[in-house]
């Protein structure tokens, strides 16, 4: 019998792993089931591709034990002991996979996706993460099932692994099987991939043709990814010639002929407004989650005002699905490279930012954050680029009424902002303050008695209060000296999901952007396609800002029709939007074309345009040549 030998206890481990990964797989195909297509032909891809994957993490999974296995003499493997210690270790990778089984179930149910890179994150902050979990799920009943499971699982193997005791084998014997092992995980790190799982147009079967463990280990191979070697490429020369065209304005003008320079000098007519600047960006707001773009729920009737009364921009795409991703593009004003956001990455101060632009107009710039700002290397990116730090600890005990595990309350952030403001103006400074709420975050608690959903209860309530909180900040901003004075930004980070049938849904990076002042700006509705890049030098070219810029985005107010774009991103898949047409850059070279609805976010794969795909790679790879050389760093700029 195949068990009666010492390497039968991995043969049992590798059906266990197999057991679990397909009940997982079956219960999130259940739940995605009205989201898929299905057909019998796709299921049975589904489930073919997934067992080819729990096979391949099996083998690297058991790469160690293999290799005790194949060395261990009879004496010791046959020793009672061993038996207790065998018994031990199969009962912790039981408990490992099931708790993994469940982890995965939550993590799919808050992204739509397996575990990614997300999940490295998450790994990496483990206070906010543990506490975030403990704030939102009930763990103690969670955990006693997951033992329970465990234990009922083992207690079914138990006398199938006794049948691996007791046997004899010479070194010569073990060989074969030991380098069976070995080999195969060899070969799967050599020639298999992540891209394998693409079963079908509809990202949940390819989702679901995964393994979560698996994706948790690709995604910390691939946390960056060098676009040159995974990307479509094109000539180099004419990549960086089409996007010196794409940056072209009414009122700027490059100040170099060289083509690997990008540095413009903006005129805009009339003389500076030094108006104080107050970016609010708010965690994870769809666009739809407002009555201003048809939500019919009344959760933002202090938005929904605001937006009659702002210069209201009605076409705005969230460039990435994570906040760092968002940060990024607002004030660097560059699209999403492949693999984690700059933020993160090291080396990532003296760009040309935003921050840098007010700091050398005399601004106090500030970067006022409800949480700790070593998370996702907010502090060490905001402070390396034109920013003072403003975060959760720089909060006084009296100054916090509530926090959760992400940070403090809207209404303390928001009154923390106020205090910064009075500061500068008490010091005849102008300030810009970008301000980073998290109140619309799991486990959606806030203060209570504010909106009437209760805490707690889900993202209703989370979008209610944080609407709630942007109200009392204006209302209490009203009342200062240098309200009249003052160019309110409110945007978001991303949306809440971006999960969705195809790879990059665009209805789902949809986002709100206004600008509030109503001594300055009369209201109206912008209706062009824009980008989180855009921000900046739209916002600029508002207070008739002259500078020399590095930002790869454009002032919308100056752009003409055939310019409007925008950018979409996961970790992996580029996006670039232009007009009925979205295409979408991933590793291996893939790219791929969709014409699209963006009313009713609807694509349907189209053969690529030639014009488009150069403007896409103009973006993209002229983006990753001036990040790689270091062409958008303060020192390059001209003056």
């Amino acid at each position: 019998m195949i068990l009666k030998n010492r390497f039968g206890s991995l043969y049992l481990a590798g059906a266990l792993l197999v057991l679990v990964s397909t009940a997982v797989r079956t219960i999130l195909l259940l739940k995605v089931l009205p989201n898929i297509d299905a057909s019998l032909l796709l299921i049975a891809k589904v489930y073919a591709t997934g067992f080819f994957f729990d096979c391949v993490t099996f083998f690297y999974f058991a790469i160690p034990f293999a290799l005790y296995t194949t060395l261990v003499p009879d004496r010791i493997f046959n020793n009672k002991y061993h038996a207790v210690l065998v018994y031990a270790v199969f009962l912790l990778i039981t408990g490992s996979l099931v708790f993994d089984g469940a982890a995965e179930y939550l993590f799919f149910d808050e992204f739509g996706t397996r575990f990614n890179f997300i999940a490295v994150d998450y790994l990496v902050y483990t206070r906010e993460v543990l506490g975030n979990i403990k704030e939102s799920y009930p763990v103690v009943p969670i955990i006693s099932g997951v033992c329970l499971l465990a234990a009922l699982i083992f207690a079914g193997f138990r006398k199938y692994i006794a049948l691996t005791f007791q046997s004899s084998s010479t070194i010569r014997q073990r060989l074969a099987p030991g380098l069976f092992f070995l080999m195969v995980p060899a070969l799967s790190f050599a020639f298999v991939s992540l891209s394998f799982t693409t079963v079908s147009r509809n990202t949940f079967a390819n989702e679901l043709a995964g393994n979560g463990i698996y994706g948790l280990f690709a995604a910390f191979r691939n946390n960056e990814l060098d676009y040159n070697t995974f990307y479509v490429t094109r000539d180099e020369g004419t990549v960086l010639a089409n996007f010196r065209d794409e940056l072209r304005e009414k009122n700027n003008h490059f100040a170099s002929h060289d083509i690997h320079d990008i540095t413009r000098n903006i005129t805009n007519q009339g003389p500076e407004k030094k108006l104080n600047l107050v970016v609010i960006i708010e965690e994870s707001l769809n666009a739809d989650f407002l009555g201003a773009f048809g939500h019919t729920g009344g959760l933002t009737p202090n938005l929904d005002r605001l937006a009659k009364e702002s210069l209201f921009f009605t076409r705005m795409y969230a460039t990435g699905t994570r906040t760092v991703r968002g940060l990024e593009a607002i004030t660097l004003s560059m699209p999403p490279l492949p693999g984690i956001s700059i933020v993160k990455r090291p080396n990532n101060q003296n760009f040309f930012s935003w921050g840098s632009v007010m700091k050398e107009k005399g601004y106090d710039t500030k970067y006022v954050y409800a949480g700790y700002g070593y998370f996702d290397n907010m502090n060490a990116f905001f402070s390396g680029n034109g920013f003072d730090v403003v975060d959760r600890s720089n909060f006084d005990r009296q100054e916090i009424t509530f926090a959760n595990i992400w940070g403090v309350c809207d209404e303390d952030l928001f009154r923390k902002t106020i205090r910064e403001a009075d500061a500068s103006y008490a010091a005849k400074k102008p300030f810009f303050s970008m301000v980073m709420t998290t109140s619309n975050h799991r486990p959606y608690t806030y203060p209570g008695g504010k909106v009437d959903i209760s805490p707690g209860t889900g993202r209703n309530g989370a979008i209610k209060y944080a609407d709630y909180a942007v109200g009392q900040f204006i209302q209490l901003a009203r009342s200062k000296p240098w309200f009249d004075n003052t160019l309110f930004v409110i945007v978001a980070d991303h949306s809440a999901s971006s999960a969705g049938k195809t790879d990059l849904p665009v209805k789902r990076y949809e986002i709100p952007f206004m600008v509030y002042a109503p001594a300055q700006l009369k209201p109206r509705r912008i209706e062009k396609i824009m980008s989180q890049i855009d921000i900046a030098p739209t916002v600029l070219g508002l207070m008739n800002f002259t500078y020399a810029t590095k930002f790869m985005g454009s002032d919308v107010l100056k752009m003409g029709q055939s310019q409007e774009r925008a950018f979409i991103s996961t970790y992996q898949k580029l996006g670039f939007i232009k007009g009925d047409t979205l295409v979408v850059l991933g590793p291996q070279k893939s790219l791929k074309s969709f014409t699209i609805d963006l009313k009713s976010g609807a694509a349907i794969e189209s053969a690529p345009r030639e014009e488009l795909v150069a403007d896409a790679l103009g973006y993209f790879q002229g983006a990753n040549y001036i990040y790689m050389n270091r062409l958008n760093r303060i020192s390059t700029v001209a003056n």
